[in-house]
């Protein structure tokens, strides 16, 4: 997949960490309560509507017990 705009790649992002976590078999509460983020927040940025900081991503890998390489696979 190719990203060209800003709003792209923070719709794939949030694309990606939807199909991680339902792979998981984590809802949303659960995956935010891992992260230790609102679950408000994580469906946002689910939804496409959050630019994540650094910290954050980091947070939600280790949600999901993956690398930051790994969560980053294929965007």
């Amino acid at each position: 997949m190719i990203t060209t705009t800003n709003q792209d790649i923070v719709s794939d992002f949030g694309f990606r960490m939807r199909i991680l976590r339902k792979a998981k078999g984590l809802s949303q509460e659960a995956f935010a309560d891992l992260a230790s983020l609102d679950r408000s927040y994580v469906g946002g940025v689910e939804r496409g509507e959050r630019n994540v900081s650094l910290v954050n991503v980091k947070k939600l890998a280790d949600a999901l017990q993956i690398s930051l390489a790994q969560l980053f696979q294929d965007l």
